[in-house]
């Protein structure tokens, strides 16, 4: 693992009411690292990731993020315009409703492209080639291009938004719930892509999710939340099988228990 973090979090709080939200967190994230975010509905996690993907400023604390040159951000000084071109660029957010991240309203190519033009690519040809690449890299019927997303299935939705995310190689991953909703046979084969993409690119990767499981096969280390807190974290094999705080312990008996 690199030695510099790629993302430093220091005291971070947001706070909607006593125990609603999150307070006081702090953690590194490294280049190419998987951190998963667990814990029951309720927890926080979600604020924590709004958080942290520069769309909903905290109270206290901050966020700093080492850019590809070495020079350090902290996002919540940074204009607001900033703040959304970092969004459209170096970091990717995957939404748990695939529509929250897509335009239904245009083509599937389109949706594609539009990450493209955003980091300066004006090329038609070379839009629509890359657009198609990234389909089949997601498994969708490339002859499907010119469709729109409200006409896909629910995992093939969520398979345009990760290629839609991904196509301008950002360094940065945001995941929320990214196979809620969907079901079991779905699951399994979008979170095998999921692996093996965020193994080839080399993606640093914070993902939210209550699915242990899912939090096991993807993220290489765990923080655990409790009413805004975190109350246990580590490397992800570790905490799944030897937890040790009572919550944590709870988590993962529920899980275990038919």
């Amino acid at each position: 693992m690199n030695s510099e973090p790629l993302m430093r979090v220091d005291n971070l709080s947001k706070l909607y009411a006593p125990g609603k939200g999150c307070e006081s967190i702090s953690f590194d994230l490294y280049p190419g690292e998987v951190l998963g975010i667990v814990g029951e509905s309720g927890s926080g996690k979600s604020t924590l990731l709004n958080s942290l993907s520069a769309r909903l400023e905290p109270d206290t604390g901050s966020v700093l993020y080492k850019r590809s040159n070495g020079e350090w951000l902290d996002l919540y000084k940074l204009p607001e315009s900033e703040r959304r071109r970092l969004l459209r660029t170096e970091w990717g957010v995957v939404h748990q409703h695939a529509r929250d991240g897509l335009r239904m309203n245009v083509s599937a190519g389109a949706n594609i492209g539009e990450r493209l033009m955003a980091v300066g690519e004006r090329n038609y040809s070379k839009i629509r080639d890359k657009g198609l690449r990234w389909m089949k890299d997601v498994e969708l019927d490339v002859s499907r291009v010119d469709d729109k997303p409200s006409t896909y299935s629910g995992g093939m939705q969520q398979r345009l938004q990760i290629a839609r995310n991904l196509v301008t190689h950002p360094r940065l991953i945001f995941m929320d719930e990214p196979t809620g909703g969907l079901d079991v046979s779905v699951q399994a084969r979008l979170l095998d892509l999921l692996r093996t993409l965020v193994t080839e690119l080399n993606l640093a990767v914070i993902i939210v999710t209550h699915d242990l499981a899912v939090a096991r096969l993807l993220a290489q280390r765990l923080v655990v939340m409790r009413h805004g807190h975190i109350v246990e974290t580590g490397l992800t094999d570790q905490v799944l099988d030897d937890p040790q705080h009572p919550y944590t312990q709870l988590l993962v008996s529920s899980v275990l228990t038919p």
